[in-house]
């Protein structure tokens, strides 16, 4: 039972679908939470009036949905009175592009609808599903003055990059969660065709990687793809950790790949931004990068830490600009940046690059 206190704290979840299994699976899953309170809809019109009456904390919205369609509700929700909205998707390739538009509308994130009853619901989905909303509940909400798939490509704001020396194999690290989408985005747009090898886990479900890659490539003046086991890291090139696969970097001889495997969850995650830091301290070292991006939680603490232990350089988003400021808080909690950076200025740092030696005696975190 639920006291007065513990509810002025609790989070106020609305899922909105029109199947009753869905409804039924998120409402018993989140409802086991002391902290979250779950109510539902079958469609957005039922849902407004349930809004009118108590607002939400948190939406879990469908897009294939009856009287309304989901996107259309969104985008009522996000010009009316914005509340962070969770997109709750099956993984059918066919609704990928739907998906991705409501990230440009002002979602936060997408979840895998569940296919089956409570007892099919895997622990790992619920974990998954549990944490999502959580960060959700942490999200700070900004007006969209376009849409990103509607942007034409930039061109990059700074020179050519050019390699300061020491090593050629330069490689930069990138993690990111919640508000990720949007800051990859402003990131890899501005940069030219020749910038440093790129890697870079955003946790998102299955499927919506590979189409997040190809908006991406199409935006950018570098190459984006995910990533498939062996594919090379190379300058000029962004691989994208696939969904629900871990990413490293691995070496062989004097070559940089990368490593896609189905192990356990790290860090309450899979892909694991822990992973694949980890992983660029071990073969990378000192001719690395690492960026900790917007996201709720501490995957990346540990391993941005190791990175910067090996000589690497290590940069976290500013909270100004994060739309969760949890995993860089975490990171620099952890004493593992170097430099905290409003998003706007992460790509003019990926472009001057320095070599290893030259961080030496480093001091500790400063706010550029």
């Amino acid at each position: 039972m639920r006291t007065a206190s513990s509810a002025d704290t609790e989070i106020k979840v609305l899922v909105v679908d029109d199947s009753a299994v869905v409804r039924q699976v998120l409402a018993t899953v989140l409802s086991q939470e002391p902290d979250i309170s779950v109510a539902v809809a079958s469609d957005p019109m039922i849902a407004q009036q349930k809004m009118n009456r108590v607002r939400p904390d948190v939406i879990l919205l469908d897009l294939d949905l009856p009287r309304m369609d989901g996107l259309t509700f969104l985008r009522q929700i996000m010009a009316n009175d914005p509340i962070p909205t969770l997109i709750c998707s099956s993984i059918a390739v066919k609704g990928t592009e739907t998906a991705l538009r409501a990230l440009d509308e002002g979602a936060v994130g997408i979840i895998t609808k569940p296919q089956l009853g409570v007892r099919s619901f895997l622990h790992e989905s619920a974990l998954v599903l549990i944490d999502m909303v959580r960060s959700a509940a942490q999200a700070r909400i900004r007006r969209r003055v376009m849409p990103v798939g509607s942007r034409e490509p930039v061109k990059p704001p700074h020179p050519l990059y050019r390699n300061s020396g020491g090593s050629s194999e330069r490689l930069v690290a990138i993690g990111a969660s919640t508000g990720g989408t949007e800051a990859l985005t402003a990131i890899l747009s501005a940069l030219p065709t020749n910038a440093p090898g790129i890697v870079i886990v955003q946790h998102m479900p299955e499927v919506f990687t590979a189409a997040f890659a190809q908006r991406l490539n199409q935006l950018s003046q570098i190459e984006v793809k995910e990533a498939c086991h062996g594919d090379l890291v190379q300058a000029g090139r962004a691989l994208i950790a696939p969904g629900n696969r871990h990413m490293s970097v691995r070496r062989r001889r004097e070559r940089l790949f990368v490593e896609i495997d189905d192990g356990p969850l790290v860090s309450r995650h899979r892909p694991s931004v822990d992973v694949l830091f980890r992983s660029v301290a071990q073969t990378a070292g000192a001719n690395a990068l690492g960026i900790i991006l917007t996201g709720m939680g501490s995957d990346g603490a540990q391993g941005l830490l190791q990175m910067r232990n090996s000589g690497a350089e290590t940069v976290a988003q500013d909270e100004a600009s994060c739309v969760v400021f949890g995993m860089p808080k975490e990171a620099i909690a952890h004493g593992a940046v170097d430099v905290v950076l409003p998003l706007s200025r992460i790509p003019a740092r990926i472009l001057s690059m320095s070599p290893g030696r030259e961080r030496r005696g480093r001091k500790p975190i400063s706010i550029a």
